[in-house]
């Protein structure tokens, strides 16, 4: 009833967990049995070890939250160490969320990943470019192609294009990354914010600006998905706010061939069970066979 098939891969269903909200798997296997999930995306991982930024992190907003952790990660050397053969036990698909600083750092990561039982390469073009001044890949559609379409030269496992909804022209973009051969495309990434604390005077966050997520990011999402799935010819992954199974059905609907969900592991671990069992239910209840006869039907 709920399997789905992204670039040739089988998923049992379409709910993955979210990069950067779910570790590498195993943290949230003591609440409930993680290999139920159709897929997992590691934290967002870079060529070398990073410990993240300093001061705050993590703070809560209405419907949602704003991150500035700053890819903390063990690197591709110790991931593939140390916290692969652990998520390969977990029974689920295995995506490799991709970041880094510049061409050559994201070359290397993407060349060790081949080597391994990683099912989907996603690339996180929301990163800086260190040697552009800091701008992401991701904001202009030109150089997200040169980038996407160079990466995918050495890519041996699908590449899944994570997109930033402070592109440009989000559809544009969505474009240029299937012209320049990615396989896959998931929406969106957090979305650009600022927090103040008033008796500091001063923002919350060191870096200054944030990542906003959560249920409040939902109708942007939702409506960003909407309009790729019905540009683009490859698979959507939507993601902004799924906190129900219903919810991931309004991005189905929207056209997105598969979900992820994140912030809502924070609040709820117990997520992704509960959200795979409401997508059950509600396709029995409106006697939905196949998941995929609703997709794209808004």
């Amino acid at each position: 009833m709920l399997k789905v098939n992204i670039n040739g891969i089988d998923f049992k269903n379409p709910v993955i967990a979210a990069s950067g909200t779910f570790g590498f798997g195993a943290e949230y296997n003591d609440f409930y049995d993680v290999g139920i999930l159709g897929g997992i995306s590691s934290k967002g991982l870079t060529l070398k070890q990073k410990e993240g930024n300093d001061g705050i992190r993590v703070f809560e907003t209405p419907s949602g939250m704003m991150n500035s952790v700053g890819l903390n990660n063990p690197g591709i050397d110790g991931f593939i160490k140390s916290e692969l053969p652990k998520m390969e036990e977990l029974g689920t698909n295995i995506l490799a969320n991709v970041g880094g600083g510049c061409f050559d750092d994201y070359a290397e990561a993407v060349e060790k990943i081949n080597n391994t039982n990683v099912q989907i390469i996603e690339l996180n073009i929301s990163c800086p470019n260190v040697k552009a001044g800091g701008m992401a890949y991701g904001i202009k559609s030109e150089v997200a192609y040169e980038f996407v379409k160079e990466i995918k030269k050495i890519a041996k496992k699908p590449l899944m294009v994570k997109l930033s909804p402070n592109a440009e022209n989000i559809v544009d973009m969505a474009l240029k990354c299937e012209e320049a051969g990615a396989d896959s495309l998931s929406l969106i990434n957090t979305l650009k914010g600022l927090a103040i604390d008033v008796y500091k005077r001063k923002p919350v966050f060191d870096n200054v600006y944030a990542g906003l997520s959560g249920p409040a990011v939902k109708p942007v999402a939702l409506r960003m998905v909407h309009e790729v799935a019905k540009a683009v010819e490859i698979p959507v992954i939507g993601l902004g706010g799924i906190s129900t199974g219903l919810d991931a059905i309004e991005f189905m609907m929207a056209g997105a061939n598969a979900v992820q969900i994140g912030t809502i592991n924070f609040s709820n671990p117990l997520a992704g069970k509960e959200i795979i069992k409401e997508m059950e239910n509600f396709c029995k209840s409106q006697g939905i066979k196949d998941i995929n006869e609703i997709v794209g039907i808004v």
